[in-house]
């Protein structure tokens, strides 16, 4: 396992004293459960549909121009679906990775 320098140590506990205390001082209360599954869901909600509008927007406008309707708006849906699927799947391993170092 690599080890880590420790002024690297040192700041990251700086960081996190530093981010109870502002927590502390604004009043943030810690989430409940159903609350984190909420943002969870919502998280993942966005990123499969923002994927799938941003691609057939893409689409849309590249069909209007070369006149090809509607074989890139096909095309840039799947494209705008798969890289909502690549999102949601970075964003899990992220908690993953985040719940196991917990």
């Amino acid at each position: 396992m690599i080890q880590k320098p420790k002024d690297i140590a040192k700041l990251e506990e700086k960081i996190s004293k530093l981010q109870t205390k502002e927590q502390k001082a604004r009043g943030v209360k810690p989430q409940t459960e159903y609350g984190t599954a909420a943002s969870i869901g919502f998280r993942i909600a966005t990123e499969l549909l923002s994927g799938v509008i941003i691609g057939g927007g893409i689409g849309w406008f590249l069909d209007d121009i070369f006149s090809t309707k509607p074989h890139l708006l096909i095309i840039f849906l799947l494209f705008g679906g798969a890289a909502g699927f690549l999102n949601v799947y970075r964003f899990t391993k992220q908690l993953e990775r985040k719940h196991t170092k917990e």
